[in-house]
């Protein structure tokens, strides 16, 4: 619509935000019409119109097969639209139209914001399936009328109170029409039963809603008369009431005012019982979870520090670094549960993680050899995330334990990649010092070091990636990780 309304039209951005505004609301005046909405722009010159939204019914017939955003009509073609464009009027004049040996009502109303007509809504109604009406549909009718009207006045949609309709109740959830005092005149069967769900024992008919909503929600004092005036319709808000009874229903008042003075409300309700029940299934699960990784975190850095007190107590250099070396390979692992333990799902964000072992493993050679981070790991499920801890660590742990001799300074940099495809996204993971280099005979494939054994094996078996290790162009080694990887799109969409 931006494009449409910018190519063609000479509206402002204020105009194109209230038309957006419109388009975000007019699903209920569709479904309430049983009609097809399509919203026409006059052009720059004025020599024609512009369609740039379109709306189709969920509670009847569609009388637009086709797709009409991004036509062009020439201004006296329809002259319902140039009526309703000039005079700022309703129009409802003319014979039915035929379209594919469909019969179609069409009218015309014009949107307005404040004094000026930006466009027309085209309204047309399929009246193939015409027949006599029920209580149900006059109410939809007579509210989308009132609706209509307060559009072409400038009052609707509500600026201050614009609604998610994804997740806002929509009309065939629940209808409740009450007159100018709250006094209920219709009740749909859906609503009625959403009532019930709060405990409501009678009709609805004919009570004031505002003051029986108040009775059935088990809050008492100045929050009763603020749900009596919320649920009465005095104010556009939505809100929702959890009964006694445990129910729960989400609730949208919107103030009809056809002619100015608010002639009554109609409110839209949804029962939502289920669906916060298991939110808060999840919510409870989801504690549940982070308090496991909090345990695990905890019982993981008691364990290091067992191992630590060990070393310490041990007489053997080689034992006691062999016993550092696990307090570290603990500690990384204790890293990342501790970071899920923060976090609502079972995904985080590698980058601190990676930051916090590479601080944790230069306490080999505290000032002398120093590290840093490029590129980003981005987002990563727990389960690559794991591993992946350790094989830094590893990979650190060794560089800095055998890349450099006794006393000398240096650096190492860890660089991170990720690319490939959405549906082959990888992560490139470099680790390269400047350092001895390595020796001339070595395999890093068939060494039969501890800490490239692991490497090999989480890498390979559990990451399902590759592992390579190589001297450096200039100097020092060059280890290179290639992990696949979910992508970042996919996982947030996920969360």
């Amino acid at each position: 619509m931006n494009d449409l309304v910018r190519q063609h039209t000479a509206l402002g951005d204020a105009d194109l935000d209230w038309l957006h505004l419109l388009v975000s609301e007019w699903q209920l005046l569709s479904d309430l019409s049983f009609a097809d909405l399509v919203l026409w722009v006059p052009t720059r010159d004025g020599t024609r119109y512009v369609s740039v939204a379109q709306m189709r019914p969920n509670t009847g017939p569609t009388s637009y097969q086709d797709d009409m955003v991004g036509h062009l009509v020439p201004r006296g073609r329809r002259p319902m639209l140039d009526a309703a464009l000039d005079e700022g009027r309703i129009v409802r004049e003319g014979d039915p139209e035929w379209r594919e040996e469909v019969p179609v009502r069409v009218e015309s109303i014009p949107v307005r914001r404040e004094s000026r007509v930006l466009g027309v809504i085209a309204r047309n109604t399929n009246l193939l399936t015409v027949r006599t009406p029920s209580r149900l549909e006059l109410t939809y009718l007579q509210s989308a009328s009132d609706l209509a009207q307060m559009i072409a006045q400038g009052t609707f949609p509500f600026p201050e109170q614009q609604s998610d309709m994804d997740v806002s109740p929509r009309a065939g959830d629940g209808l409740i029409r009450v007159d100018a005092d709250g006094i209920v005149q219709y009740a749909s069967p859906n609503a009625l039963s959403a009532y019930h769900r709060l405990g409501l024992a009678v009709d609805l008919v004919g009570h004031h809603l505002g003051t029986l909503t108040a009775e059935l929600a088990p809050s008492r004092g100045p929050v009763d008369e603020a749900l009596t005036k919320l649920a009465s319709g005095w104010a556009p808000r939505e809100f929702e009431i959890e009964g006694g009874e445990d129910g729960v229903i989400q609730v949208r008042a919107i103030p009809l005012k056809p002619k100015g003075p608010r002639i009554g409300s109609l409110v839209l309700l949804r029962d939502v019982t289920e669906l916060r029940r298991r939110e808060r299934e999840l919510i409870t699960k989801d504690a549940t979870i982070r308090e496991i990784h909090h345990r695990v975190k905890n019982n993981l850095q008691t364990v290091a520090a067992l191992l630590r007190l060990q070393a310490r107590r041990i007489g053997s250099e080689q034992g006691r670094e062999a016993l550092e070396e696990a307090v570290r390979r603990v500690g990384s692992i204790a890293i990342v549960h501790e970071t899920l333990s923060q976090t609502l799902d079972e995904r985080v964000e590698f980058d601190e993680i990676a930051d916090r072992v590479l601080a944790m493993v230069a306490e080999i050679a505290p000032g002398k050899v120093t590290g840093r981070r490029t590129g980003r790991f981005g987002i990563l499920d727990a389960e690559v995330a794991t591993p992946l801890a350790m094989v830094l660590t590893e990979v650190l742990q060794n560089a800095l334990e055998h890349g450099f001799r006794p006393g000398e300074r240096g650096a190492v940099e860890v660089s991170a990649v990720r690319g490939g495809t959405s549906r082959q996204a990888r992560l490139l993971v470099t680790v390269q010092d400047d350092g001895v280099g390595l020796p001339e005979d070595f395999d890093p494939h068939r060494s039969g070091n501890l800490g490239l054994q692991i490497v090999r094996t989480l890498v390979e078996g559990e990451l399902g990636g590759s592992f390579d290790m190589a001297p450096a162009p200039e100097r020092g080694t060059r280890v290179m990780l290639d992990i696949p990887v979910r992508a970042e799109k996919q996982i947030r969409a996920e969360a």
